[in-house]
C-alpha cells in the first residue's frame, strides 16, 4: 500500500514536470515565430516589389506555422486542463489497493506520461508550412487573375468584388480544401483509404465552416485591401481558420 501510494504521488509529480515543460515550449516556438513574422511585415513593401511570389511565399509559411502552432497549444492546454481535472478524482481513491501490479501505473510504452500534454510535433509544424509555401503561388495567380477578370471601377466597386467572392468561393474555396486534407493525408503517410476516410468525415463539415467565415472576410479583401497585401491579409485572418484546419486534421487522424 505505502510503494503505491508512493508511486501515485511520483507520478503526479512528474505529470506536473511535463505540464511546466511542453506548454512553455509551444510557447517559445510560437514567439520565434511571430518575431520572425513581424520582420517580414516591416519590410514586406521592399521584400515584394523586390521578389513578389517568393514573399508571399515565405509569408504564407511562417502565418501557417504560426497557425499549427497556436493548434498544437490549444491541445497541450486542453490535455493539460483535462489530466488536472482527473488528479482530484485520483487523490481520493489513492488509498484503493493497486490491482494491477504487471504495469508501472503512469508510463506508456514511450516512456511519457498517460494523460500528458502531447509533445510538440515538429513533424506537423513543418507540413503545415511546406503547404503554405507550394500553396502561395497557386493563389497569387489565382488572385490575380480575379483582379483582372472582374476590376473594380470608382462608380460601382462593389458589384466586381462580390463577383470575385462568388468566384472565390464556389470555385477555389472546395479546391483549396481538397488540396488541403489530400497534401495532409499523403504527407502523413496515408493511402487511397485513408483519404476516402478523410473526404468522407471533415471534407463537408469543413467546407460548411468555411463559407460561414470566409465570405465576409473576403468582401472585406477584395473591396479594400490593396491586391499585394490580399494573401498576407487572407494569411493572418486564417490563423484561427489554419489553426480549425489543424485541430480538424489531427482529430481525424487520431
Amino acid at each position: 500500500m505505502i510503494a503505491a501510494t508512493k508511486r501515485k504521488v511520483l507520478d503526479g509529480l512528474n505529470r506536473r514536470y511535463i505540464y511546466g515543460r511542453v506548454p512553455l515550449l509551444h510557447t517559445i516556438i510560437f514567439i520565434i515565430e511571430m518575431a520572425v513574422a513581424a520582420r517580414i511585415a516591416a519590410k514586406f513593401n521592399t521584400y515584394y516589389a523586390d521578389k513578389p511570389v517568393l514573399t508571399t511565399m515565405a509569408t504564407n509559411a511562417v502565418l501557417g506555422g504560426v497557425a499549427d502552432t497556436v493548434a498544437q497549444l490549444i491541445t497541450a492546454f486542453k490535455a493539460r486542463s483535462q489530466q488536472r481535472s482527473s488528479e482530484d478524482t485520483e487523490f481520493i481513491s489513492i488509498e484503493i489497493p493497486d490491482l494491477d501490479k504487471r504495469k508501472p501505473s503512469g508510463a506508456g510504452e514511450l516512456g511519457y506520461m498517460r494523460g500528458s500534454p502531447p509533445p510538440f510535433d515538429f513533424e506537423r509544424l513543418t507540413r503545415f508550412m511546406a503547404y503554405g509555401f507550394f500553396m502561395a503561388p497557386v493563389q497569387f495567380q489565382w488572385f490575380g487573375f480575379l483582379s483582372r477578370a472582374f476590376p473594380l471601377t470608382k462608380a460601382n466597386p462593389t458589384v466586381p468584388a462580390l463577383k470575385r467572392v462568388a468566384f472565390d468561393q464556389f470555385i477555389f474555396a472546395p479546391f483549396g480544401l481538397a488540396c488541403f486534407f489530400t497534401y495532409m493525408t499523403i504527407a502523413e503517410g496515408g493511402g487511397k483509404r485513408a483519404l476516402t476516410q478523410k473526404f468522407r468525415d471533415v471534407y463537408l463539415p469543413t467546407l460548411k465552416a468555411n463559407f460561414v467565415l470566409w465570405p465576409a472576410v473576403q468582401i472585406l479583401n477584395f473591396r479594400i485591401i490593396p491586391i499585394q497585401f490580399q494573401i498576407p491579409f487572407v494569411s493572418s485572418i486564417g490563423i484561427a481558420w489554419t489553426a480549425y484546419l489543424s485541430l480538424t486534421n489531427s482529430s481525424e487522424e487520431s
